[in-house]
């Protein structure tokens, strides 16, 4: 794919604005100068934010609706997602009449490939890892900027301000957009399969992030979790003694994960992580690897990766009292949710799990039911919400009843509206709940949170 060069503008539009990696690039125009504008099914807090910080914001589809400050071919830069559908009023205009349309995609590498592009790509963990090694840099005094793919809570966003030449960029493989980006040092955390309506078999996801490594402009500088990648470049990992980076005698310390790092040729005793899991030592490996071939010392990444907070939605511990533990994350793939219910069952080993879980997507529900039925199975206890579509259709036969099918007739979860799993977990208060799932299950996250702080001040 060619990298594309943004046109002179002096505003830009944005076409599913609500969304996490959108609002990242509405951050860094307004940082431009433009004027930011946008549209969005609904309110959020993240629209919220954008408007208290000088965005124009509606969830009006209508061409009517527009101010002339983004209705004007050749000073606007509209931006869309494929989550806006082809027959979007606002989305006809834009693409016919004149202007620079372009999606999301070509618009985040067109910036980040503007100075040295540092792409994190992979199924799983490109978030956590990006926004630590965004911190590593921040906190090294790099000047880095960063398009991350969630609220990283050291930042309070997931946009990076820098005047340094380093981008740090969340890759997403969704779409094969990554392939838009122009990395100098690239960073695959994991390829397992997703993504299928894209590329149809586990082989073709594969291939993909072979091409995204083959990306980078030094190819010294791809980066690949050691289990299981064949594509060349440096493997970094967990109880890798061949990989030129990893953690080993991983243990626990007065409540803190704690491993010894090797960086090359340097090893680094006792270092503490920010974060549970020993997925999150595997992203804490990766980050600190990049960290360390841009130049960053040892001492600055060991302590970044101690002080790091995680992201939002990224096993979020939102209440931690002696009558319970409520944990949300962002898990939507089997591999992801089989590490959160891990994680929390190490944390918490002699308290029952309650996961309440929304699938996300009919094809990824499809694709991978069993996996999801057997990943689940690692906690207590399990609810179903009715599967988010985000951007599909449903699919005969996929539906939230048809994973509680594949369970085992013992283990069997309840399928419930929103609201019945609302009135489900306050009426019953597990011990130790955690909320999963990539949709709006989000919304429920206020609810929880603020009962179960009121019934411990009770």
């Amino acid at each position: 794919m060619s990298a594309l060069q943004l046109p002179p503008v002096r505003a830009a539009y944005f076409l599913g604005i609500g969304g996490i990696g959108m609002s990242a690039l509405a951050r860094h125009a307004l940082a431009l100068g433009w004027e930011v504008g946008g549209y969005d099914k609904t309110p959020t807090p993240l629209t919220d934010a954008l408007v208290a910080e000088g965005v124009w914001f509606t969830t009006d589809d209508s061409v009517e609706s527009l101010p002339a400050a983004f209705n004007t071919p050749g000073e606007v830069l509209v931006v869309w997602t494929p989550a806006i559908p082809t027959d979007h009023p606002q989305r006809i205009h834009f693409s016919q009449g004149g202007f620079a349309f372009h999606k999301r995609a070509e618009v985040l590498a067109a910036w980040a490939n503007d100075g040295l592009c540092v792409a994190v790509g992979g199924t799983h963990g490109k978030t956590t890892t990006s926004s630590l090694l965004a911190w590593i840099l921040f906190q090294a005094g790099t000047g880095a900027c960063a398009f991350l793919g969630g609220i990283a809570t050291n930042f309070g966003s997931n946009r990076v301000a820098g005047t340094g030449p380093i981008t740090v960029v969340e890759a997403d493989e969704f779409d094969r957009s990554f392939l838009h980006l122009r990395p100098r040092v690239a960073l695959i955390t994991s390829t397992d399969a997703d993504h299928l309506d894209i590329y149809g078999t586990a082989e073709g996801a594969r291939l993909a992030f072979e091409a995204f490594a083959a990306l980078t402009l030094d190819h010294d500088g791809t980066l690949l979790e050691a289990m299981g990648l064949n594509l060349g470049g440096i493997a970094y990992g967990v109880d890798a003694p061949d990989a030129a980076y990893s953690a080993s005698n991983l243990r626990t310390e007065d409540g803190y994960q704690v491993f010894d790092l090797r960086l090359e040729a340097v090893e680094i005793l006792g270092v503490r992580a920010g974060l549970p899991g020993r997925h999150n030592i595997e992203n804490a490996v990766g980050a600190a690897a990049a960290a360390h071939l841009l130049g960053v010392g040892a001492k600055d990444i060991c302590a970044a990766i101690a002080s790091f907070r995680g992201v939002a939605r990224r096993f979020d511990v939102r209440v931690r009292t002696d009558a319970t533990v409520y944990i949300d994350d962002y898990a939507h793939h089997p591999t992801e949710l089989r590490a959160a219910l891990r994680a929390a069952r190490q944390l918490h080993p002699n308290r029952p799990l309650t996961a309440l879980f929304q699938p996300h997507l009919f094809t990824r529900t499809r694709d991978f039911l069993p996996e999801f039925a057997e990943a689940l199975q690692e906690a207590d206890t399990v609810v179903l919400l009715p599967i988010y579509p985000a951007r599909e259709l449903p699919l005969p036969g996929i539906t939230s009843e048809a994973l509680a099918a594949a369970f085992p007739e013992e283990k069997r979860p309840q399928v419930m509206s929103p609201q019945e799993a609302v009135e489900w977990v306050l009426r019953t208060h597990p011990s130790l709940l955690m909320t999963l799932g990539a949709g709006d299950i989000d919304r429920l996250v206020p609810v929880f949170e603020a009962h179960f702080t009121q019934h411990s001040q009770r």
